[in-house]
């Protein structure tokens, strides 16, 4: 098998089992995550990592902020830039995600957490 049919292998594998944990909200989570994980990510940001519309994205963060579970600002930098940071409510909504997937996954070894690492910082380098 090739690595681009592994890889799209690999999506779906992952995207199915997420979705499951999700409760079918997985690009919710998806924000969530890319929110939590990059400080000062703006808002193209986010849409470039997750390959979105921005007209999509733009509903997803109306619904994230009347949720309660995001706040828009102003970036520091540049003030035409929308930054979205996580409210309390938002980070305990993402850890209880993470930690379901975390019992799913608490079977891993060190060869698995490795390969994990490696892919990320590879897609990551790639998008």
């Amino acid at each position: 098998m090739k690595n681009v049919e592994k890889l799209l292998e690999i999506e779906a594998l992952t995207e199915n089992l997420t979705k499951h944990y999700a409760q079918n909200n997985l690009l919710k989570m998806k924000v969530l995550y890319f929110i939590s994980q990059y400080e000062n990510l703006s808002v193209s940001m986010i849409i470039d990592k997750l390959g979105l519309k921005k007209s999509n994205f733009a509903l997803m963060a109306k619904e994230l902020e009347n949720e309660g579970l995001v706040i828009s600002k102003q970036g520091g930098i540049d003030k035409r830039c929308r930054m979205l940071v996580l409210t309390e409510n938002g980070k305990k909504e993402l850890s209880s995600y993470i930690a379901k997937l975390q019992t799913f996954f608490n079977e891993a070894s060190p060869e698995i957490d490795q390969a994990i690492a490696t892919l990320c910082n590879y897609l990551n380098k790639k998008i």
